[in-house]
């Protein structure tokens, strides 16, 4: 997991400019649009739908792969699946007559036959079970195709490498904070501490962690914040005694961050944070 983490700057980079190889696919300006996953391919798709319509580039929705509603109409559906093989984006695109577009890092995988068009980024897979690379790589991508210049994301995940994460990772308890785009981001820092080191997290709207969630905050535990915090919320928390933690990085460099702290945690706990418990690379339903 940590080498498949210290390969992110150079693999957006990749993507990024080399966007016309994989990027003619994608949905167009002005197209009304879904985003599909299951996992972290779901936050990932949460992260681009809100980012996508942010720039105006039309509406776009984001679904677990379960939870698509049949009977609405888009002129595409993104569907992200690593593996190419779970069972609920599977079922999705043999049930839709909508058009879809698979991103997947498995040829041969059913959802190459399935979808009317594949990107794939097999470069990006992973043997870790959990998803770090992938995921990034592929929003990267969706960024990339929404106009959006990588460079300097790929520059702060190179610093992201280099940020000392023991104090980090001591933390008993770490909640994730975004707004916009980066709840999504703020929803997969937490999956990763809780798949790789099964520890406990919770991720909300920043500006709805004061309605409730900041209860459980205090010394000994975090409050991570990814993009631009809301106004007066830092203040609130670091009233609370909680450790704030926010990086002057782009959002995404900060996931980097928050997986190697997933990373740091796993291993001082004695786990192994490329296989987990209870988990495998991809879910397949009977």
């Amino acid at each position: 997991m940590s080498t498949e983490i210290a390969t992110q700057p150079d693999l957006w980079r990749q993507v990024s400019d080399g966007f016309a190889q994989y990027g003619g696919a994608l949905p167009k300006a002005g197209q009304r649009v879904a985003a599909v996953g299951c996992g972290t391919s779901w936050f990932m798709a949460m992260a681009y739908a809100a980012l996508r319509e942010d720039l105006g580039q039309g509406e776009t929705d984001a679904f677990a792969g379960s939870e698509f509603p049949a009977g609405r109409t888009y002129d595409a559906i993104v569907v992200i699946s690593r593996s190419g093989t779970t069972t609920e984006v599977l079922d999705l695109i043999r049930a839709t007559d909508l058009p879809t577009i698979a991103i997947t890092a498995t040829p041969g995988s059913p959802i190459v036959e399935l979808a009317d068009h594949t990107i794939m980024l097999d470069f990006a897979d992973e043997q870790s079970v959990v998803q770090t690379r992938f995921a990034t790589t592929t929003l990267a991508l969706l960024r990339a195709s929404l106009g959006e210049d990588l460079a300097q994301a790929a520059a702060d995940a190179q610093t992201a490498l280099t940020i000392d994460v023991d104090d980090l990772a001591k933390l008993e308890q770490v909640t994730y904070l975004g707004t916009r785009w980066t709840v999504g981001l703020a929803h997969e820092a937490g999956l990763k501490q809780r798949e790789a080191a099964s520890a406990w997290t919770e991720a909300y709207p920043a500006m709805d962690y004061r309605h409730g969630p900041i209860a459980i905050a205090q010394p000994g535990r975090g409050v991570w914040i990814f993009g631009e915090p809301p106004a007066g919320l830092l203040d609130d928390v670091t009233a609370t005694g909680a450790t704030v933690v926010h990086h002057d990085l782009d959002p995404m460099a900060s996931l980097v961050v928050a997986q190697r702290v997933a990373v740091a945690k796993s291993l001082a706990l004695g786990l192994n944070p490329d296989q987990p418990r209870s988990l495998s690379r991809s879910v397949i339903l009977s």
